[in-house]
């Protein structure tokens, strides 16, 4: 066989064998083919300077088998043989896996470096998502660094150089889509703080130049520790190519004799159209990473940090629960606060028992008292921190991520523990199964509110450290999701300081922002919206005002921005009055009505949240829902994409203003009328 093809949802990728048995090379990825592929091509070269592997569409090379231009392994043995020449080393794995994926492993070897790399693919008919990730063996008796321990890379047939989009922002401006116009050399994006970081999102979509609504690839990483992604384009080429990993600047991985890695998983994407068909290919890839995505574990949260802060009592509690079940609140979410010595983001990280002074009798009377009320119970946790007044930090000041002989220092008056030392592990592991026995609790806001400034060495001369506390992160969700299936985690960092693939595997929901003020809510929801799913998006309702954006916004508008993901609240509920009581109710059961259509719909977003207007629309079955918002004086019609022109609907508003309207009159803009002011919601149902 010449070619090996892995089928997707709605197009298929093709690779075949390079020059020499030297990989693996890319025939096709885009479209359905009907026909082999030809072999690709080489550009006009100087051939005394450039190999042939340097200008092919490679799928993993490494320095040595690749001379010019980036490879995704650099490896150095301790007795100095440097890089690889890998060629492949038997027969090439290709097939249908029960559950009719296709899977395809490429054995890759350097028999003098004794260095073994299995590459492997793997696709899916339910979506377009091409996966690849490498194991790497040293079969050698020397230790190996992988200056660079990458999975393999992607080859996105642009064209002459590349439009990309990267997402990249800061506390409380996650997730802005950006546009590099890249003719040549290299865009890359990362973070080196341990977590994917509230600068970049580990997601790039490159398009032809001067097509915004054409063939897309779009690429992310499943990593959720320090990590790269590299976009490259080589002039004359014709071709864009996308690789990424675990950050190869502040670490290194290290391979003892007889051991193996597999790298993190980077995910491949075609798409045809604009945007929003990019956003929904990923979220039908993501709704297969997902153990659900219904409202079993997307409840509507109360949380209860803005009313409270650190001055967490029983009373008060049960009487923030009264009202929050009185508007259909189903999760009441104790934030920071609860645990003994904590009166101040100064003191109490790491000593995870119930205060005393504040719950007496534990956590077990007020989860009661919330069950009494009909909600579930949960609780804010932040495992891998810890603050220097504290007894675990008084007992293990060995246990925190350091250099010897530094000095330490903190970030918002906290230490990170070093989750890879196998005895840290184990301890988080105790605290999380004691303090979710002590009580029924059915919800953890998982949080991690500063990066690793110093990364720990958790062996003699290891420089991992980064690599050994994500994958202890992985192991401890997991047994969350295996010993307390019962347990929605929200995932969070700071807000969007840790968002990934990878995250949303072994997670429920995410947070996306520590900003709740609304306007500026819209956009970080607009560009999360862009490559993550609503069903992940956890969005609150709160009394906070804007960081960047002064113009003031009512109630109903933080609702409507709220309810384009997973619905909750936030604010001092006892602060309200029964007016803003009732229409608080009134959002969450005309929220608790939609939320199907928008955890499940095929999103469309319509015009910009900076804009005089803007909308989004879910579509799902015979079902539409409208969110839209404006500024002062802003106008807007809602073409609804996917209406039958002959059909007919029925149009429900926020107001609670019934119409007709036709399929032609919905695909040529629906008229907002703005009930609310400056915002409105329209639930479309075919008659």
């Amino acid at each position: 066989m010449s070619t090996w093809t892995l089928p997707t949802a709605s197009g298929s990728y093709v690779v075949g064998l390079a020059p020499g048995d030297q990989g693996l090379v890319l025939h096709h990825w885009g479209g359905p083919v009907q026909a082999e592929p030809p072999a690709p091509s080489l550009p006009r070269r100087a051939a005394s300077f450039v190999r042939d592997l340097d200008l092919l569409p490679m799928e993993a090379t490494a320095l040595g088998t690749r001379d010019v231009h980036a490879a995704e392994i650099v490896a150095r043995r301790a007795d100095g043989v440097r890089g690889l020449r890998l060629s492949l080393a038997g027969e090439i794995e290709h097939g249908v896996e029960d559950d009719g994926g296709t899977r395809l492993v490429c054995p890759l070897a350097d028999p003098v470096a004794q260095i073994e790399v299995d590459l492997h693919l793997r696709s899916h008919p339910s979506h377009d998502v091409i996966t690849k990730w490498a194991t790497i063996r040293n079969r050698s008796p020397h230790a190996v660094e992988l200056l660079r321990g990458w999975g393999g890379a992607f080859e996105a047939p642009t064209g002459a150089g590349a439009e990309i989009e990267v997402r990249t922002g800061a506390w409380s401006r996650e997730t802005t889509p950006s546009l590099v116009d890249l003719t040549a050399g290299t865009l890359s994006v990362g973070s080196r703080q341990g977590i994917t970081s509230h600068t970049a999102a580990p997601a790039v979509t490159a398009r032809p130049r001067g097509v915004p609504d054409g063939d897309a690839w779009s690429v992310a990483l499943a990593w959720s520790g320090s990590w790269r992604l590299a976009v490259d384009v080589v002039p004359f080429v014709g071709s864009v190519r996308i690789a990424g990993g675990p950050d190869d600047e502040s670490g290194i991985l290290t391979l003892a004799p007889g051991t193996s890695l597999t790298t993190p998983v980077l995910a491949g994407l075609w798409a045809h159209g604009d945007g929003d068909a990019v956003a929904n290919a990923w979220h039908t890839y993501q709704r297969t990473l997902a153990r659900s995505s219904g409202p079993e574990h997307r409840p509507v949260v109360y949380n209860s940090w803005y009313a409270t802060t650190f001055d967490v009592t029983l009373e008060h509690q049960r009487e923030l629960a009264e009202v929050a079940a009185g508007l259909g609140v189903e999760v009441f979410v104790v934030d920071d606060g609860w645990f003994r010595g904590r009166t101040s983001d100064r003191s109490g990280l790491g000593d995870w028992e119930p205060d005393p002074a504040k719950l007496p009798e534990g956590l077990a009377p007020l989860a009661g008292a919330v069950a009494e009320r009909g909600m579930r119970f949960g609780l804010w946790v932040e495992p891998e921190a810890v603050n220097p007044d504290s007894d675990l930090y008084r007992e293990h000041p060995d246990w925190v991520h350091h250099v010897d002989g530094r000095p330490l220092r903190t970030l918002r008056h906290q230490y990170v523990l070093d989750l890879g030392r196998p005895d840290v592990e184990a301890w988080v592991i105790g605290m999380l199964c004691r303090v979710l026995g002590s009580a029924d609790i059915t919800y953890l806001k998982w949080d991690m509110n500063r990066a690793i400034a110093d990364g720990g060495q958790t062996e003699p001369g290891g420089d991992d450290w980064a690599w050994r506390h994500t994958h202890a992160y992985y192991r401890v969700m997991e047994m969350l999701r295996a010993e307390f299936p019962q347990v929605t985690v929200e995932a969070c960092a700071g807000g969007g300081g840790r968002i990934d693939l990878a995250v949303l595997e072994r997670s429920d929901v995410v947070w996306p922002s520590d900003e709740t003020g609304p306007r500026d809510r819209l956009a970080i929801q607009h560009g999360f919206l862009g490559i993550y799913p609503a069903w992940t998006m956890s969005s609150w309702v709160t009394d906070e005002p804007d960081i960047l954006d002064g113009e003031p916004a009512s109630l109903d508008f933080r609702f409507v921005v709220a309810a384009a993901g997973v619905l909750g609240i936030g604010s001092d509920l006892l602060a309200w009055d029964e007016r803003t009581r009732a229409c608080a109710a009134d959002h969450v059961a005309r929220y608790r009505r939609i939320r199907d259509v928008v955890h499940g719909g095929r999103l469309r977003r319509h015009g910009s949240p900076d804009g005089a207007a803007y909308a989004l629309q879910y579509a799902l079955g015979e079902r539409v829902v409208v969110l839209a918002w404006r500024r002062s004086g802003g106008a807007l019609a809602v073409p609804v994409a996917g209406a039958d022109p002959a059909g007919r609907y029925r149009v429900l508003w926020g107001s609670g203003e019934v119409e007709e309207r036709t399929g032609d009159e919905l695909l040529a803009g629906l008229p907002v009328p703005w009930s609310w002011d400056d915002c409105d919601i329209a639930e479309l149902v075919r008659l």
